[in-house]
């Protein structure tokens, strides 16, 4: 009689106990059957033909692409000195490029006499021409056609905002040390000589020796006090000082004789700090102090400088000239120089 095996375990050895293939291994839960060396040593050693496939937003290939990426529609960027020297010039609108002012030295001169005695003539003023050199600041970025309708913020708002503040800062720097050649003429390119405006040349500076080489002598408050005092009274109403911040620095932490310091903060918001009683304003484009630079300047500026302009900045869009590209061309004609050379004093730092 043939006996009945029922247990399904025990039914898988008959074959190795007879001498045949080997047992079939039983199925793990979920799983299939075993067809190589590569599950075992994944079972053994944690490795081995399993894969393990991830999607992660760090790698663009493995599914960053997928990403969203947020961006903000306000662009920040780092701020730029802008010259404030515009802010105290006298700034004049012109119609044409070729811009002439007459300024009168010298005044009419007059005589005392007795009730009977000759009038001699008198000597009439000189009249001396001021032609401020003019220049045509321009740019012309580009931007393609797929970049103003896709991007995240408004490029042409943000390409004008950019051109204006570089204008800003290429015609600051101009009136204060521009050459005069397709720029403006600054006021640091004017010639300066120690002599007093009665006996000094028109359109030549003058300028107060600081006592040392790049540096002040001792007692500096004193030099200070003779360019305050080098300007005659009628130009110190509306004068102000002008230095870069590392000058003013320099000055801040001067003192009197009895400890006061020669600097007075703003009491109040909007009120300027000022130095030997008129307010400083701080123009990056000065040089710093160093052997013969002229780092201070005093004096009434809109009398003593002229800035002459054309237009404001234009903007053109041309969105033909180069296809796919929309070009936006912006131009500002500008030009300056000193206009009245008795109102503007110069501190050299030397000591002849």
């Amino acid at each position: 009689m043939t006996e009945v095996v029922t247990d399904a375990l025990e039914a898988s050895f008959e074959p190795v106990e007879a001498g045949g293939l080997p047992p079939v291994r039983p199925m793990l839960a979920g799983g299939r059957p075993a067809t190589g060396a590569g599950f075992e040593s994944f079972l053994r050693g944690g490795a081995g033909a399993v894969e393990v496939k991830a999607l992660s937003g760090t790698s663009d290939a493995a599914g960053g692409l997928a990403v969203p990426e947020e961006i903000d529609a306000r662009i920040d960027a780092t701020l730029k000195s802008i010259s404030p020297i515009r802010g105290i010039a006298n700034v004049v609108k012109v119609g044409t490029s070729g811009y002439r002012k007459l300024v009168s030295s010298g005044g009419f001169e007059s005589g005392w006499a007795g009730e009977t005695d000759p009038r001699d003539e008198t000597d009439a003023p000189v009249f001396n021409e001021v032609a401020p050199p003019m220049g045509e600041l321009y740019a012309n970025p580009a931007a393609s056609q797929t970049m103003l309708d896709d991007a995240a913020f408004d490029v042409e708002q943000w390409l004008a905002g950019e051109i204006a503040r570089e204008f800003a800062v290429a015609e600051g720097a101009a009136f204060v040390n521009g050459n005069g050649v397709n720029k403006p003429k600054g006021f640091l390119a004017a010639p300066t000589a120690v002599a007093s405006d009665a006996t000094r040349p028109f359109g030549t500076l003058q300028h107060v020796l600081s006592g040392a080489a790049g540096a002040f002598a001792a007692n500096p408050e004193e030099r200070l006090i003779d360019l305050v005092q080098a300007l005659r009274a009628p130009y110190r109403q509306g004068a102000c000082w002008v230095m870069n911040s590392a000058t003013l620095a320099r000055i801040r932490k001067m003192k009197t004789s009895d400890g006061a310091f020669l600097w007075v903060p703003g009491i109040a918001a909007g009120q300027p700090a000022t130095l030997l009683g008129y307010p400083v304003v701080e123009a990056e484009d000065m040089p710093d102090i160093a052997a013969n630079s002229l780092s201070i300047a005093f004096g009434n500026f809109k009398a003593g400088y002229l800035i002459a302009e054309r237009q404001e900045t234009q903007i053109l869009r041309d969105p033909y000239s180069n296809k796919p590209f929309v070009h936006f061309y912006a131009t500002k004609r500008v030009g300056g120089m000193v206009s009245n050379s008795e109102a503007i004093k110069v501190m050299k730092f030397s000591a002849s």
